[in-house]
């Protein structure tokens, strides 16, 4: 499954990006960031339901200036999320980087308009790694309705949520490293949904399931 999970990111396609047991035990739409449109964020808000973010590399943000937003907010309020506060993973914090909307959006929560945003962040991945003239500020503002989240430096040596699996699955495909991803969530129980309907899921749309074990098997053989 994982070959055709790196060909379905490469050619454009969603593929399903279930992270582990013992984590959060969740499936995420996964698609290559690029490649999305208006009816991509329309099928991840109505069959995915949860926050449609885009994961972006640790070096890309890095030479983008992105933060990490606890960074950002601990100057400002004792709120702001702390070493060990995630439930699901005590020895990191949270992927959550600027929420952002593209210069030319209007709203920015529209399909057109998310989409146009991801597909901005994504050019912006491109050039910063390939040393072009990145300039994120001359393109977004914030905030905005888009997630921007900065992978963990050294991937998944360090962190293994769906931010570190989706770029690592990325970087394999040697494709831009800029994935955007949404959490897929039961409609009856309120809460992630199974592994198993999201298998049967993938099997009525067509769709690769891959797991986080598959993808650090390949990332790291």
């Amino acid at each position: 499954m994982i070959e055709q999970a790196i060909t379905a990111l490469k050619e454009g396609r969603f593929i399903l990006l279930y992270d582990f047991d013992d984590r959060e035990g969740e499936t995420d739409f996964a698609i290559r960031s690029d490649a999305v449109t208006p009816a991509h964020i329309r099928q991840m808000r109505k069959d995915g339901g949860g926050l449609i973010c885009t994961a972006v590399h640790p070096e890309a943000a890095q030479r983008l200036g992105l933060p990490f937003a606890s960074d950002v907010f601990r100057a400002c309020t004792d709120v702001a999320e702390k070493e060990g506060d995630i439930p699901y993973d005590r020895m990191n914090h949270s992927s959550f980087s600027l929420w952002v909307n593209h210069r030319d959006t209007f709203t920015g929560i529209t399909d057109r308009d998310r989409a146009l945003t991801i597909n901005a962040v994504a050019a912006q991945v491109k050039k910063s790694l390939n040393g072009g003239g990145a300039n994120f500020h001359a393109d977004f503002r914030t905030p905005g309705h888009c997630a921007l989240l900065r992978a963990a430096e050294g991937l998944l040596t360090r962190r293994r949520g769906q931010t570190e699996l989706s770029v690592a699955l990325a970087e394999i495909a040697g494709i831009t490293p800029a994935i955007t991803i949404c959490e897929m969530l039961d409609d009856e129980s309120g809460n992630a949904l199974s592994k198993e309907d999201a298998k049967a899921y993938a099997r009525r749309h067509g769709l690769v399931f891959v797991e986080g074990e598959d993808v650090l098997k390949r990332w790291n053989p």
